[in-house]
């Protein structure tokens, strides 16, 4: 994985000591609220309801076992002993006080994190695949791209007040494990006939308010010119993009109102234009990243054997892993979706049996989902039973991977000021009403947000969740036949909301309806789109 060089040090270092002296002056009221908000935002700390909220960045999603470690500790100290693993692959802490947000970062610095560009309307964190440099289906890892990414869009001066937030994807493999399509920009490292690594473009999606699919806007850049082609895509949405409308203010519009072709025009423009002045990084910088993210030193020969006798085991084999490039080993994901639990919270204690368990299984390497879940990508088979065993005595070896337990839920409105409506209470229930039957619903995605903000990505779940505000009471809307794969689809409302139980009722008789419905080897989403919304409407409402 990446380690910071002295710059990357410096950088982060001098922004903690910026920030301390930024918190000083505003505890000892020599600047207001109103002029503290921007400063804290650049380093990821929110106001919520009830406290400040800190968003740490996790780069791609990879952690070192002492990064992970100094999460734990971070949330034994400062928070109340747990934190909450994001859909940008980041973790938040809920409970934060302003006094000690500087020593937090300091703390994070201190093992080359920070919380830069979390928030505010820059470039966030750049996101991939969570099994990236394990996945036997990848061209390419994906992660030196992202970081390249990461290194380009970090203080980038022109980029520091875009229109809006702005959220990048890197994938190399055609099955999308990171909601490409879904994100402003979508890139997807592809081959062409003739071997040659490159990049196709994917501009304009999103959820939110106005949810969109990105359309392909160039399907081959050249890999050296990747960077280049991410500069112009952004300097044409900087030119044009609206900033007296903040509901109209995303790429995803501009793209929708000029329209795909024109966009795509002044891009390849601009393009043609930057190739002259020369601003891509120097191919000794790519390939400087690229051996830090060198193959592990797998065990030449090792067992690809597996004692499946302990039947929980093999569930969980069959459900949480996938296969590895190299023979003998597996990529584990551990659930943080217990029945019942909060979907994406790790105690301090888990937090820290997760790093143990990379340090001696996974080559000191762990990984932050989309999904919210923990990925352990290099585990020997022959370690899996005895690291299972762990797990499962933590709570953290529930086998629900894409299952309708395996549930992404924003925070919702027990933390955040944005929200309408509850989202964990609702998460909470259809988990523990639906947790016996979900072998037999098999693969389902469900996705629950407290607001039309969409941080729980409900436009892209087989079934998809939004709280909303009715005359101060909070109703909860039904979508189906959402999808954040390669066949990308936005989820429909079915008709009139829900109070909170009764999304709970929802829920379990469109699982009925696909249980009675369903024909051999369809998912719930291939049942939904082969009969369509009446028949669940007609179970929902009559």
């Amino acid at each position: 994985m990446y380690k910071y060089d002295t710059y990357d040090q410096a950088m982060v270092d001098a922004r903690v000591e910026e920030f301390r002296d930024q918190v000083k002056r505003r505890l000892e009221g020599h600047i207001t609220e109103d002029q503290f908000k921007p400063l804290r935002l650049m380093n990821g700390l929110y106001l919520q309801l009830h406290a400040y909220m800190l968003r740490v960045a996790v780069p791609y999603g990879t952690l070192s076992s002492a990064q992970m470690r100094m999460l734990g500790y971070i949330a034994d100290k400062y928070d109340r002993g747990y934190g909450h693993f994001t859909t940008r692959q980041n973790i938040q802490y809920n409970w934060i006080k302003l006094e000690d947000a500087p020593d937090i970062l300091a703390d994070l610095a201190s093992v080359e994190m920070h919380a830069i560009q979390t928030s505010g309307n820059c470039i966030r964190n750049t996101t991939s695949d969570q099994y990236a440099g394990a996945a036997a289906d990848e061209v390419i890892d994906p992660r030196p791209y992202a970081e390249l990414i990461r290194q380009w869009s970090t203080f980038h001066p022109e980029f520091s007040f875009l229109p809006r937030k702005f959220k990048m994807a890197v994938i190399a493999s055609d099955t999308d494990r990171a909601a490409m399509r879904l994100h402003d920009i979508g890139i997807q490292l592809v081959k062409n006939d003739a071997g040659e690594v490159g990049a196709a473009f994917y501009v304009g999606g999103g959820m939110g308010r106005t949810p969109m699919v990105a359309p392909c806007i160039n399907p081959f850049v050249p890999i050296d010119q990747m960077i280049t082609y991410s500069e112009a895509c952004l300097r044409v949405y900087n030119r044009y993009g609206r900033r007296d409308n903040k509901y109209k203010a995303r790429i995803k519009i501009l793209v929708h109102e000029l329209g795909k072709d024109e966009y795509t025009r002044q891009v390849e423009a601009e393009f043609a234009h930057l190739l002259t002045q020369g601003i891509e990084p120097p191919l000794a910088e790519l390939h400087r990243i690229q051996a830090q993210f060198a193959d592990p030193a797998f065990e030449a020969g090792a067992s690809d054997d597996l004692d499946r006798s302990d039947p929980d085991f093999a569930l969980w084999v069959d459900t949480n892993c996938v296969v590895h490039k190299q023979p003998g080993y597996i990529a584990v994901t551990i659930s943080l979706k217990p029945v019942g639990g909060i979907p994406g919270d790790a105690s301090a204690d888990q937090i820290r049996l997760m790093a143990d368990l990379a340090r001696d299984h996974s080559f000191d390497e762990l990984r932050v989902t989309h999904a919210q879940n923990i990925v352990l990508p290099h585990v020997k088979k022959a370690d899996l039973y005895g690291l299972w065993q762990q797990l499962d005595a933590a709570g953290l070896g529930t086998a629900n991977l894409d299952r309708i337990g395996d549930i992404i839920a924003c925070p919702g409105l027990d933390y955040c000021s944005l929200a309408n409506a509850r989202s964990i209470p609702v998460a909470q229930k259809i988990s523990e009403r639906l947790s016996d039957r979900s072998e037999a619903i098999g693969e389902l995605k469900l996705k629950i947000s407290g607001c039309i903000n969409a941080c729980g990505h409900h436009h892209a779940g087989h079934i998809g969740i939004l709280g909303v505000d009715r005359k101060g009471v909070e109703n909860y809307q039904l979508l189906l036949g959402g999808c954040e794969g390669a066949d990308t689809s936005l989820g429909q409302i079915t008709g009139p909301g829900f109070d909170e139980d009764g999304i709970v009722d929802a829920v379990e008789k469109a699982t009925e309806v696909y249980l009675s419905t369903r024909q051999d080897g369809e998912r719930f989403l291939d049942t939904y789109r082969r009969i369509g919304m009446a028949p669940f409407k007609e179970a929902l409402y009559g």
